[in-house]
């Protein structure tokens, strides 16, 4: 009885958080070019993505607040942005590691970030 109300619990949770992006649509590659006002991303399939920042804008790394300027070429992003007319329009940025990380951290080598 209690794995299926765990089951169930998990469900409506899972259910919850697809819906909580609802239109959003969801870019993921690596910033080609960073402007005061957009982003463009280069995704996997190879496609360029440019993508409008707002002031409502939230920028996160590591899940902790960041701003536009600190966004860089070669950054790895996850963008949830809503279609606005024929733009796309961020209300999320989420940066990663850009490649020199990346090969640090493949590398073994660790510095303070």
């Amino acid at each position: 009885m209690k794995l299926r109300i765990y089951i169930l619990a998990l469900l409506l949770l899972g259910t919850k958080m697809a819906v909580a992006h609802g239109n959003e649509q969801h870019i993921m590659g690596t910033v080609t070019r960073v402007s005061d006002t957009s982003i463009a991303v280069k995704t996997q399939d190879g496609r360029s993505v440019d993508v409008v920042m707002s002031p409502e804008t939230k920028f996160t790394r590591k899940g902790q607040p960041i701003s536009l300027k600190d966004v860089k070429v070669g950054d790895r992003v996850v963008i949830h942005a809503k279609k606005e007319n024929d733009k796309l329009v961020a209300t999320t940025v989420a940066v990663g590691m850009n490649q020199a990380e990346r090969t640090q951290e493949v590398n073994g080598i660790t510095k303070d970030r």
